[in-house]
Formats: structure tokens, C-alpha cells, sequence
């Protein structure tokens, strides 16, 4: 998109992108303005995103708000949660902010798996509850929240780091339930391997892993918001057969009205007293 196209787009409100200082939501940020969104840019480091702020600005002249905020801060996070819910200009929160990690469980330290919970479920789920009673006052708005794949497979990474994830689909699915009838989008984004510095901020260098199995930051952004264009709830970039996750949601709708019941299932062979 050239820099003519960027200036015209259409304007479409402002959106609070979280970990918005590198890699995955620095591209959001960009990709967003381009798209005619103003910006609000939430991380903790105010150089990074001062110069990303900076570049976006002259790139696309749209506004670019910063908020310096650490959200695994309970004073800094309410500080956000204020903006959210005070300013109606936002009509899309992007909650990318998360920690993660491959180590093993029992080798990771528990303060730091209590850290990971407070930002990527406590955090997540207190902005969002922030944003959306103004988008349902308002009739539209939209969340999107970036999950992983280890959310549906969990054994892949740190059992941890894979329940926050589920977490967040879970919470995106729950929400989309209840929201769609008022005006609000829910987007769950599931990234596989992605080329960012989650990998070297853990120990493993990216050289380390496949090539085949990692994803660029900028494609995977660009395939989460072309998912988000078409209102897909579930947003999976590396999954070539889609096929497969509408299988997969098909079994688990299929299941779900047969989970609850007033009788064990033979299999456990209880009797009834």
C-alpha cells in the first residue's frame, strides 16, 4: 500500500493495540493505520514505541496516541482499562500483550509461570471487559485477541503457557456467543511458529528451529487480518486445510450437548442407588 493509499483510507475509529513496541504488534500498528484506524500504542518501552509512533505518523498521518504501561502492573493495566473505557473513539482493541516460554514445567520457575497468567489471562480479560460495555452502548467495536495454536495443542509447549492460551480461544469463543447480536467482533488468533524474539527471549535461538515451520511476523499479521476481514472467529495462518478446524469445531459442537447428563456413562459401570 503506498503512501497516497495510506493517507486516504477510509478513517475507522482507533484501536488500543498492547505489546504494540515489536514484532507482532508493531506490525498490527502499521498494518491498522494503513487500514485508516488511529492508534493508541500500549507497551512498556517508550523509546520503542516514541519512534514507532513517529514512523507511522509521517508514514500514514493518522493520530498515534502512546501509553507506556506495564501491564503486569495492576496500577499501570487500570490506567489502560481508564483509557478503554473513556474514550469511544476506540472501536477495536487488539489484545496482543503475552509472555510465553518452551521450558518444561517443571523446570520453569513458578513466580514467573504466576507473572504469565496476570499478563496473558488477568490482563487480557480485565481490557476486554473494559472495551466492551462502551461497544455494545455503541452498537459495534471489535476484540482481537492473539492466542496460539498451543491453545489446541497443548502439548506442544510449556503447560502453562498452553492453558493461558486456551484461555484466550475459550474466552473469544464465550464471547462472540454472547457479543454478535450487539455489534461486537470477536477474532481469535492462533499463530504457529512465528519469527519474532519470543524464541531468543527464552533461550532458543530462532536458527534452532525449522525453517518450514516458521512463519514471518508480517505474514502472519497480514493472514490474521485478512481472517479478520472475512469475520472469521477463528483465525489459524498456518493451517493450509481448513477443513481440519471445521472438523474439529464440528466434533466439539457435536459432543458438547452430550457432556452433561443424570447418569454415568456405562463405561463406568456405577450403579444408581
Amino acid at each position: 500500500m503506498n503512501t497516497a493509499t495510506q493517507a486516504s483510507a477510509e478513517y475507522r475509529g482507533t484501536a488500543l493495540v498492547t505489546g504494540a513496541s515489536s514484532g507482532i504488534g508493531a506490525i498490527y500498528a502499521q498494518r491498522l493505520a494503513q487500514r485508516g484506524y488511529d492508534l493508541v500504542l500500549v507497551a512498556r518501552d517508550r523509546t520503542r514505541l516514541d519512534a514507532l509512533a513517529e514512523r507511522i505518523t509521517n508514514e500514514t498521518h493518522r493520530s498515534v496516541e502512546v501509553l507506556d504501561a506495564d501491564l503486569g502492573e495492576r496500577a499501570s493495566l487500570a490506567r489502560v482499562e481508564t483509557k478503554l473505557r473513556e474514550d469511544a473513539s476506540i472501536t477495536l482493541l487488539v489484545n496482543n500483550a503475552g509472555i510465553g516460554t518452551h521450558t518444561p514445567l517443571i523446570a520453569s520457575d513458578v513466580d514467573h509461570m504466576t507473572r504469565m497468567i496476570d499478563l496473558n489471562v488477568t490482563a487480557l480479560t480485565r481490557l476486554t471487559y473494559a472495551a466492551v460495555p462502551g461497544f455494545v452502548a455503541r452498537g459495534h467495536g471489535a476484540v482481537i485477541n492473539i492466542s496460539s495454536i498451543v491453545g489446541i495443542a497443548p502439548e506442544i509447549l510449556n503447560g502453562v503457557y498452553g492453558g493461558t492460551k486456551a484461555f484466550v480461544l475459550a474466552f473469544s469463543q464465550s464471547l462472540h456467543h454472547e457479543l454478535a447480536s450487539q455489534g461486537v467482533r470477536v477474532q481469535a488468533v492462533l499463530p504457529g511458529a512465528t519469527a519474532t524474539d519470543f524464541w531468543e527471549t527464552g533461550g532458543l535461538p530462532l536458527a534452532q528451529l525449522d525453517s518450514a515451520i516458521v512463519m514471518s511476523a508480517p505474514d502472519m499479521v497480514d493472514a490474521a487480518l485478512a481472517g479478520f476481514e472475512n469475520r472469521e472467529l477463528v483465525t489459524i495462518p498456518s493451517l493450509h486445510d481448513v477443513a481440519q478446524w471445521d472438523a474439529f469445531e464440528s466434533a466439539r459442537r457435536a459432543m458438547s450437548s452430550h457432556l452433561s447428563s443424570n447418569t454415568p456413562a456405562a463405561r463406568y459401570h456405577v450403579t444408581s442407588r
